[in-house]
């Protein structure tokens, strides 16, 4: 046990020790250059002239600037030089020694006064504490052993003092000062021995485990170098092999192994990489393992698994851009404007890796034939700054061609996503899949179901193909899929993909994309110079609405090219001078008469509704909008021929629309002052021009019900007047899709009034303005109102010509 004197009997000059600790029974050499030690050193010595004795110190530990609570009391055994040649000082700690209030004393150090701590040890000790030296001497012993200390284990054997025993452990290298300032503290010995022995076993327990990491780690480069030394031998015995079988030196593939070390992979693709090469070096020359492999190896380090392209972030750049490549379509480049700003604030806020996906998109661009959709992808690239590539989807009946096949087969390939990233030599390429609604299925599978990892944003960032089996991140892709006809599409693929609809262009902009785009590529191809050829804006016009009627731009385009081959074969024959410029007039003598002439634009009575019973319908076709003509007759009452009769290839919803424009009209003829009592005794013929063209869906039941009342009544439906529209039996007029594209295909077709449902009011917020200010758009709740506006006034005193079919 300890116990503390009272009272301060000591008055000496400290010594600091900075983060450094001397336990009693330590001896310990200190530099005189430091001004402290020396002070200190000095003051002692100038003491000790009227004292007898050595020169006595006070060693402190000063942790952190902040000097303990116990100190040691040394003395100055020797001053002299240190093996460096400089001045320095031997001093043996004594004893410990609890700190007072500072003092006054000789020289310059700081003087305290300090009470000596007495140590009391039990005799004889107890069992508990003889184990307890027996364990601390086993464990020292085996501890300077290990470090080769052989003639300092027999002075630690010699010990048998436990406050000695204890104080000895300040030699050992291994303890923090945290751990020799706590044992400074401790006063009592048999504690002290306690924490030294516990510090001791737990340096020995981290020994040994580092001992068995460095073994093991040292027998895994001898592994390693056995296994470089033996692939060595390998190549010298192949090589040897080589030159027996007359082959050349250098015609084995290259260095797998070399190069998938050396390329830039992510670490589980390297994994992969590196098992498969070990398989090649054990496979024999004659093996075919040995060939798949490599062609494995070789897609593998040429994918650009690393690779990206910086995204132009230029946003105004970008929406220039695409209105130079583009006329019109601004909801896509609307949405591309965005894309492009949100990948922008997300880089500047860090958040371009959210949950290990990246910022891709993916787009459909659902349209007409000839909208300018495929050429739409490669703008969009350019808008971005990244890499091109299109696939072609259209008649694929294989899942593999987008899986991939497995690597079991011969002649195996991965899928087209992947080549598609392969060939664009970057992780964030503009991927375009066209005619995705062409997809078809057989035994071979359903390539549109092997799609839906690809183009989910929540699980391309993992997609797994089929011959590669490693992970690949496609969620930095923007996907652009193609389709003509959004129903055509699995719903499960369509609810994955934003769908942005291209329902065509107006006049306006065809006359727009024909003067900046089609007209200098045609004239080009045509060996002509802008100089040489023009056409001007009415003739244009004229090829856009009357010689051409459609959604896109292909047969306008045609129809230029056309135009500027007959210019160019009539100069080279010498019948025409250049330079030429082609008005309206001079396109009937060029490319002969209009094959489209608005029906508002014939003769009255050469017009479809110039009789009663034809009504003007508006349809939604592949090929964008279309005007839908309704023709209905009553038999001669003579023949018998009672009931409904729809020609035109229609299908079911259509032929239940008629049923039910029949029924309205019957229910409800008195009301609307129509000869009801024709339709119970005559039969009723409607039919659908263009009769080889399939027909469906509702949107024609107001205009069959229109050309049935105009039958009956005898009044003609107005000329410049289409509808669309589904009608109930109760003659509600219910909404219909596509408005649009029938919007702009009546503005083609010439017609100035147009009936729609009054719920499908909202859907003219997507018609462009000049269509808009060209038509008189009237929407409708109930038949009634279609019937006021649509059929013209009776002609007084003239008795209705009602058609009769023979």
């Amino acid at each position: 046990m300890a116990a503390e004197s009272p009272e301060f009997t000591l008055v000496l000059p400290v010594l600091p020790l900075d983060d450094e600790v001397v336990l009693p029974g330590m001896v310990v050499p200190l530099d005189l250059s430091d001004a402290e030690v020396r002070a200190a050193v000095e003051a002692a010595q100038a003491a000790a002239r009227s004292e007898p004795g050595k020169p006595k110190v006070l060693l402190v530990p000063r942790i952190d600037g902040t000097y303990a609570k116990t100190g040691v009391l040394g003395t100055v055994e020797q001053v002299g030089r240190l093996a460096d040649g400089d001045p320095g000082a031997l001093i043996r700690g004594r004893s410990r020694v609890r700190i007072g209030a500072g003092t006054t004393g000789p020289g310059a150090a700081l003087w305290v006064e300090g009470a000596r701590i007495e140590e009391t040890v039990p005799d004889p000790l107890p069992g508990q504490v003889t184990e307890l030296v027996k364990e601390y001497k086993a464990l020292a012993t085996e501890w300077l052993k290990k470090r080769g200390a052989w003639q300092v284990v027999d002075r630690v054997q010699a010990i048998d003092d436990v406050s000695a025993l204890a104080d000895n452990s300040g030699y050992s290298p291994f303890l923090t000062t945290d751990q020799k300032v706590e044992l400074l503290e401790t006063a009592d010995p048999v504690a002290r021995l306690k924490l030294a022995t516990q510090a001791l076993r737990d340096h020995l327990a981290e020994q040994e485990v580092a001992e068995t990491i460095a073994k093991d780690v040292q027998e895994g480069v001898d592994k390693q170098q056995r296994e470089f030394l033996l692939r060595r031998q390998l190549e010298a015995v192949r090589k040897e092999l080589r030159e027996l079988n007359g082959e050349k030196d250098g015609e084995e593939s290259d260095d797998y192994r070399a190069r998938v070390e050396s390329a830039d992979l992510p670490e589980k693709v390297r994994e992969a990489a590196l098992k498969e090469v070990d398989k090649l070096e054990r496979a024999s020359d004659q093996s075919p393992e040995g060939s798949w492999i490599r062609t494995w190896l070789d897609t593998v380090l040429e994918m650009p698994w690393n690779e990206r392209t910086e995204d132009a972030y230029d946003i105004q750049g970008a929406k220039e851009i695409l209105d130079a490549e583009h006329a019109g379509l601004d909801d896509v480049k609307a949405r591309i404007t965005e894309y492009l700003a949100v990948r922008k604030r997300r880089g500047e806020r860090g958040l371009g890796v959210i949950g290990g996906r990246r910022g891709g998109a993916v787009l459909a661009l659902v349209g007409p034939p000839g909208v300018g959709k495929t050429s739409l992808g490669e703008s969009v690239a350019h808008a971005m700054g990244r890499k091109f590539v299109r696939v072609a989807l259209g008649g694929v009946r294989d899942e593999a061609e987008i899986r991939g096949h497995r690597r079991t087969y011969v002649g195996a390939l991965p899928g087209r996503i992947v080549r598609a990233v392969k060939e664009a030599g970057s992780m964030n390429p503009v991927v375009l899949l066209d005619e995705i609604d062409k997809v078809g299925s057989d035994f071979r599978g359903d390539p549109a179901a092997a799609l839906l990892e690809v183009l989910d944003p929540a699980q391309n960032h993992t997609f797994r193909d089929h011959y590669l089996e490693v992970e690949l991140d496609l969620s930095d892709v923007v996907f652009l899929a193609t389709a003509n006809v959004l129903e055509a599409i699995p719903e499960a693929l369509a609810d994955r993909m934003e769908i942005v609809r291209l329902d065509g262009y107006t006049e306006d902009e065809k006359i727009v994309i024909a003067r900046d785009h089609l007209l200098p590529r045609q004239l080009e191809r045509a060996g002509l110079s802008k100089d040489e050829v023009t056409i001007d804006e009415g003739a244009l016009r004229k090829l856009a609405g009357e010689y051409t009627r459609e959604a896109g731009v292909r047969t306008l385009e045609r129809s230029i090219a056309r135009l500027l081959r007959k210019i160019a074969a009539q100069h080279e024959l010498g019948e025409r001078e250049l330079p030429f410029t082609v008005t309206q007039d001079e396109l009937r003598g060029l490319i002969g008469r209009p094959h489209h002439v608005p029906e508002s634009a014939q003769d009255p009575a050469e017009r479809r509704t110039a009789v009663p019973g034809v009504a003007t319908g508006l349809a939604v076709t592949g090929a964008g909008g279309d005007v839908l003509f309704v023709e209905a007759s009553l038999a001669d009452p003579e023949t018998g021929a009672a009931g409904l009769t729809l020609t035109g290839q229609l299908g079911d919803v259509m032929k239940e629309s008629a049923q039910i424009a029949l029924s309205f009209l019957r229910s409800h003829g008195a009301e609307l002052e129509l000869p009801v009592g024709d339709l119970k005794d005559r039969g009723v013929h409607i039919h659908f021009p263009a009769g080889a063209v399939p027909k469906d869906g509702p949107s024609a039941g107001i205009t069959m019900t229109t050309a049935l009342a105009s039958l009956l009544s005898g009044r003609l439906v107005r000329t410049d007047v289409a509808m669309t529209g589904e009608v109930s039996l109760t003659g509600r007029v219910l909404p219909i899709g596509g408005v649009k594209q029938k919007l702009l295909a009546a503005h083609r077709a010439g017609v100035t009034t147009v009936i729609i449902p009054k719920r499908n009011e909202p859907d003219l917020d997507d018609v462009p303005a000049e269509v808009l200010d060209k038509l008189d758009v009237h929407t409708v709740t109930d038949v009634r109102q279609v019937l006021e506006l649509a059929l013209a006034p009776a002609t007084s005193g003239a008795a209705p010509e009602v058609p009769v079919a023979a």
